[in-house]
């Protein structure tokens, strides 16, 4: 049987670093480095982060759902929100894409996570809101 985990947390942005926590945590069972630790818990960390600015941007009472799942070497993470989606999937996922142009935002989050783990999905979800899956394929080390 596959190890997994599912999570759901207030859309709150002191949960960012509760969520990259417990995902970093839960991927020790694959052993990894320091750097693919170090991956794995920026990749979470931004699409936590999208989810609270980008999916709830006028509410304070949403939700971010987070599934992790270890199969064999690959771990699997899905993050998701209930929030307003992305009408334009594939201009998100361009570098310097955001749709916040009062603050300080980068646009690189949606890159950022594709450059630290071996997969990135992104869509959005039928009931409103947005779902991204990752993964992370680790060689054990035992």
């Amino acid at each position: 049987m596959n190890n997994r985990i599912d999570i759901i947390l207030p859309a709150i942005s002191k949960n960012e670093a509760l969520a990259r926590s417990i995902i970093a945590t839960f991927a020790v069972e694959l052993d990894p480095t320091i750097d693919e630790l170090g991956d794995i818990k920026t990749a979470v960390s931004e699409a936590v982060t999208n989810c609270i600015v980008h999916g709830y941007p006028n509410k304070t009472d949403g939700e971010v759902e987070i599934y992790a799942e270890i199969d064999g070497n690959t771990l699997h993470i899905e993050i998701l929100d209930n929030g307003i989606g992305i009408p334009d999937i594939p201009a998100a996922l361009q570098p310097f894409y955001t749709t916040k142009t009062d603050e300080e935002r980068s646009g690189m989050g949606f890159t950022v996570m594709e450059s630290f783990m071996d997969s990135l999905k992104v869509e959005n979800r039928e009931c409103g809101g947005l779902k991204v899956t990752m993964e992370k394929s680790l060689e054990r080390k035992l």
